[in-house]
C-alpha cells in the first residue's frame, strides 16, 4: 500500500527531473543554431526582426516550462494531476519545437538569397577584374623568360625590343585563349549563371568570339613575323604546335578538356613546344639561326610545363560542381577534390626534387636550386 503511494510521487520527481535537463540541453542547441541562422541572414531588417521573434518565443517556452513545472510540484499528490499536466507540457514542447524549425528554415531560406543577392549586386568593376584573370597571363611572361634566359646562357644573345615584341604577340594569344574559352563553354551552358563571364558582361557572345580570334591573328602574325626576320623555320613551327594544342583543348568539334585532356594538353603547349620556341626566337640571330634545343633547355622546358599544368589542375577546384553539371570531366571531377589536393602536394614535392636533380646533374646552373630554395616556403613543401 506504502508503495502504491509513493509510485505517483516518485514518477512526478522523475519527470521534472528529467524533463528540466532535456529541455535546457534541447533549448541550448536550438538556441545556437537558430541564432547562427538568424544571424547569417546579411539583410539587417529581416534579421533583426526574425531575433526578436526568437526572443519572444524563448521567453514564452521558458514561462511555459516553468508553469509546467510548478503544477507538476503542487500537483504530485495525485497521480491524475500529474498525468494532465505531463500532456499539457508535452503539447507545448512540441508546438514550440515546430516553430522552432519553421524559424530556422525560413532563416536559411533567407541567408542564401542573401548571399545570391551579394553576387548578383557585385560592382560590374569586380566582375570586369574577375573576367579580366590577370594572373593567367603569368603563363605567357614564364616561358618566354625562361626561354630567353636559356638562350642567353647558350649563346649570349639577348634582344630586349624582340622580347617585348614577343611579349606581347604572346599576351594576345593568351587572350584568344580566355575570350575563346568563355566563349565556348558559354555554349555549352558551364558558363551560364557566371556573371563575371566576358560574353555575359558584354551580352554579346558575337562580340566575344571576333575579339577572341582577332587576338589569335594578331598574335600568331607577331610571332611570325619574328621568326622570319631572324630566319627560323623551326620556331615557327613549335609555336603552331603551342596553339594547335590551345585549340583543340576547348574548341569544337575537339574539345579535348571535358575529356579531362586539358592538362596533358597544357604541359605540351606551355612546355616543350612554347619554352623551346622563346629559346629558339630569343637565341638566333640572322647570321646564327641554327641554335641547338640541348638538355638544358628541355629540362627547362619541362618545368615550366609542369608548373603551368598545376595552375590550370588547380583552377577548377571552384569549379568542380560547374564541370559535372555539363558533363566536363576534368582530372578534379575524376578524383574530387580531396583527391586533387593530395595531387596538388604531390606534384609541388615533385617540382622541387626535380629542380634538385637537374642542378646536381649540372643540366641546370647550380645557383637554380639556390633561388628556387628561396620559394620552398611558400610551396609549403613539408606541410
Amino acid at each position: 500500500m506504502d508503495r502504491q503511494k509513493l509510485q505517483p510521487s516518485t514518477a512526478s520527481l522523475f519527470f521534472t527531473v528529467t524533463s528540466r535537463e532535456l529541455f535546457r540541453e534541447r533549448e541550448h542547441g536550438n538556441a545556437l543554431i537558430s541564432m547562427a541562422a538568424t544571424f547569417c541572414n546579411l539583410n539587417p531588417g529581416s534579421g533583426l526582426k526574425k531575433l526578436n521573434e526568437y526572443i519572444r518565443m524563448q521567453s514564452y517556452m521558458k514561462r511555459s516550462y516553468l508553469g509546467s513545472k510548478r503544477s507538476c510540484c503542487f500537483g504530485c499528490s495525485g497521480e491524475r494531476s500529474f498525468y494532465r499536466n505531463e500532456r499539457i507540457f508535452y503539447r507545448k514542447y512540441r508546438k514550440n519545437q515546430h516553430r522552432l524549425l519553421l524559424l530556422r528554415s525560413k532563416a536559411h531560406i533567407s541567408c542564401t538569397s542573401g548571399k545570391e543577392e551579394i553576387e548578383e549586386d557585385a560592382p560590374k568593376a569586380t566582375l570586369i577584374w574577375r573576367a579580366i584573370k590577370l594572373p593567367i597571363y603569368s603563363v605567357a611572361l614564364v616561358p618566354l623568360t625562361v626561354g630567353g634566359a636559356a638562350a642567353y646562357l647558350q649563346t649570349g644573345v639577348f634582344s630586349a625590343g624582340r622580347y617585348l615584341a614577343l611579349l606581347f604577340s604572346s599576351i594576345l594569344v593568351i587572350t584568344w585563349l580566355n575570350l575563346s574559352n568563355d566563349v565556348y563553354d558559354f555554349d555549352t551552358g558551364a558558363d551560364k549563371n557566371k556573371k563575371e563571364s566576358v560574353v555575359n558582361l558584354v551580352n554579346s557572345r558575337t562580340g566575344a568570339f571576333v575579339a577572341a580570334y582577332l587576338c589569335l591573328v594578331l598574335g600568331f602574325v607577331g610571332l611570325t613575323w619574328s621568326a622570319v626576320e631572324i630566319g627560323n623555320i623551326r620556331s615557327i613551327l613549335l609555336v603552331a604546335c603551342a596553339v594547335i594544342c590551345g585549340y583543340i583543348y576547348q574548341c569544337p568539334p575537339f574539345r579535348l578538356s571535358y575529356l579531362g585532356l586539358g592538362e596533358p594538353l597544357c604541359f605540351a603547349a606551355f612546355g616543350p613546344f612554347a619554352t623551346s620556341a622563346f629559346y629558339l626566337l630569343q637565341g638566333s640571330t640572322s647570321v646564327i639561326n641554327n641554335t641547338p634545343i640541348t638538355g638544358t633547355v628541355l629540362s627547362a622546358s619541362i618545368l615550366v610545363g609542369l608548373t603551368t599544368t598545376l595552375i590550370l589542375f588547380c583552377s577548377h577546384f571552384h569549379q568542380v560542381e560547374g564541370d559535372m553539371a555539363v558533363g566536363k570531366m576534368s582530372p578534379l571531377v575524376r578524383l574530387g577534390t580531396k583527391g586533387g589536393s593530395g595531387i596538388v602536394k604531390r606534384a609541388v614535392i615533385m617540382l622541387y626534387a626535380l629542380l634538385l636533380v637537374f642542378g646536381l646533374s649540372k643540366v641546370l646552373p647550380f645557383t637554380c636550386i639556390f633561388l628556387c630554395a628561396l620559394t620552398s616556403a611558400n610551396g609549403k613543401v613539408g606541410s
